[in-house]
């Protein structure tokens, strides 16, 4: 029986960095290996996720981002009438190669009946003009899989970043909050993840140019070649 496969935006993002170190954290559990993961942001997002909730089935939006983004907050209502996995997990079964695709939303806006992804950054430093790029798939991605769940989109999406500035007393911090228009392309996504899996039931890739990883693979002599 052919393995079933699940692919993510970050998984995604794996395979554009090197398909070689792709196929093999799936095919055969062979991981990068890291260092200790950051909980910062993850309790950032946690606590902003709260924030926002404040303003949810109102006509207001935060007053950091208000006037600088388009529509209202995806109110309670849509959660619990018509769309209860938002936030825990979209999916999309593609009939075209048997694979799944996942993604959850940080928060989304409705806006002129169009649903907009929308999308937590907390960074220690401004970010470089440009910088969106580095999330580019993951925001197609989002949209396309509001798309297969019949949920259109204005094939745009935010990216909000907090940047800590200040620290006063009692531990408060001062974040710059700047929100950054990204224009998307869900075929793009598409495309990308369905490329994704045919190199997964395809042979190893070769080791890729500009992968770190597989430089040391190779300078340690490590031969993964026998790997079907």
């Amino acid at each position: 029986m052919e393995k079933k496969i699940r692919l993510s935006p970050s998984q995604l993002n794996l395979f554009q960095e090197c398909p070689r170190c792709f196929w093999l954290h799936h095919n055969q559990k062979v991981h990068r290996p890291r260092g200790i993961f950051p909980s910062l942001p993850g309790g950032m997002d946690g606590v902003i996720k709260v924030y926002f909730d404040k303003y949810r089935g109102t006509d207001k939006l935060p007053p950091e981002i208000a006037g600088k983004v388009d529509g209202v907050l995806l109110p309670d209502l849509a959660v619990m009438n018509k769309w209860r996995n938002w936030r825990t997990g979209l999916n999309y079964k593609d009939k075209e190669t048997g694979a799944m695709l996942i993604g959850a939303l940080d928060d989304c806006l409705v806006y002129e009946g169009k649903y907009i992804p929308l999308d937590y950054k907390t960074r220690g430093y401004d970010p470089k003009p440009g910088g969106e790029m580095y999330y580019q798939l993951q925001l197609d991605t989002y949209c396309l899989l509001l798309e297969v769940n019949n949920f259109s989109h204005p094939s745009y999406a935010y990216l909000v970043y907090y940047v800590p500035k200040i620290v006063r007393e009692n531990g408060m911090v001062q974040f710059e909050i700047t929100p950054k228009k990204v224009t998307t392309d869900s075929e793009n996504a598409l495309n990308i993840f369905r490329n994704a899996v045919h190199t997964l039931k395809g042979p190893l890739p070769e080791a890729h140019s500009e992968c770190e990883y597989c430089a040391w693979i190779t300078t340690n002599n490590e031969d993964y070649s026998t790997f079907k």
